[in-house]
């Protein structure tokens, strides 16, 4: 196994390792940036973003996150591709990380920005029309839906965010749930059903997201008569929830109940020293690729200033 030691080493891609290294790289951090099994992250399956300050006209998720990828390069971060399996965390440094199998890095920091993946239905339709009517974030996406109707696929705190946002924008939001009752907290559930344009689907699951070339309807079944039907929609919004990507950091970093990363406040720091969290790996709320790429900057300005003080 070839062993390597670098003084920045950037788990995953995405705007926030992208922003990560850029700032990383013009601190003269010489980052080595491992890409992951996504390169370039969520919005590599994103088709317009709006949303991005600096895009009056938008940009296509893939190109934007090329660009990125570009000026992280033009500063000199060494971007590779391949999958960090595990690692070695320590107070005291330097960390391991093995990449592939194949190569062994010692690393004075660590960011990880190995982001979340949004949680499917795992529908044939779904996967084929998504990008076209299909989408995992209200927030993304929703303004393309303006004045017409659509559906959203869940029953917690986030599904019930999503088709309120959605109701502000759309003639009406579908919310297909599948139990005669939502795990949602009260109050947001009180929010949704007091929405005149939100019509709640109790008892019901999704058999079918119709359409060819984009959404025009999903076939839903009622899960106690086994009655079928069919909703006429143009967007279909599954908030099942997302999984974040840090099963090899279990049993060495803080994460939640659900497997975030926990950072101390107003930091990208985890229980860990030298060791960063940017993104959706450690965000919650948010889930943006501004709010990303904010921490990402944030985690290379704490990780300069870590290496600073291991210097003095």
């Amino acid at each position: 196994m070839s062993k390597e030691h670098v003084k920045t080493l950037i788990i995953g891609s995405g705007p926030a390792g992208y922003t990560a290294a850029i700032y990383a790289s013009r601190a003269n951090l010489a980052p080595v940036l491992y890409q992951g099994p996504q390169p370039g992250g969520q919005l590599t399956i994103t088709n317009d973003v709006e949303n991005f300050p600096g895009y009056p006209k938008g940009i296509m998720g893939p190109q934007m996150m090329m660009e990125m990828q570009e000026q992280a390069t033009r500063f000199g971060t060494d971007i590779r591709t391949g999958l960090v399996t595990s690692v070695q965390l320590s107070d005291n440094g330097p960390h391991t990380a093995v990449v592939d199998e194949e190569t062994e890095i010692t690393a004075d920091t660590i960011i990880i920005s190995t982001g979340a993946s949004a949680k499917w239905l795992g529908l044939e339709s779904e996967t084929r029309l998504n990008g076209a009517g299909v989408s995992a974030c209200a927030v993304c996406d929703g303004f393309f839906y303006r004045g017409q109707e659509v559906a959203v696929v869940g029953a917690g705190d986030s599904a019930c965010e999503e088709a309120h946002y959605l109701s502000n924008l759309c003639s009406k939001v579908h919310m297909i749930v599948r139990r005669d009752e939502m795990r949602a907290s009260k109050i947001m559930q009180d929010r949704v059903i007091k929405k005149e344009n939100i019509e709640i689907h109790w008892n019901s699951e999704t058999l079918e997201v119709l359409g060819g070339d984009a959404v025009e309807g999903v076939k839903v079944i009622n899960n106690k008569t086994n009655e079928e039907s069919v909703i006429d929609v143009t967007g279909f919004f599954v908030a099942i929830g997302h999984k974040p990507n840090t099963d090899i950091f279990k049993g060495q970093l803080d994460m939640d109940d659900a497997g975030y990363l926990v950072t101390k406040p107003d930091s990208t720091k985890t229980n860990i020293k030298g060791v960063f969290a940017a993104g959706d790996v450690q965000d919650t709320v948010y889930r943006q690729a501004v709010t990303a790429a904010g921490t990402g900057c944030m985690a290379a300005l704490e990780a300069e200033r870590y290496l600073t003080e291991l210097e003095d």
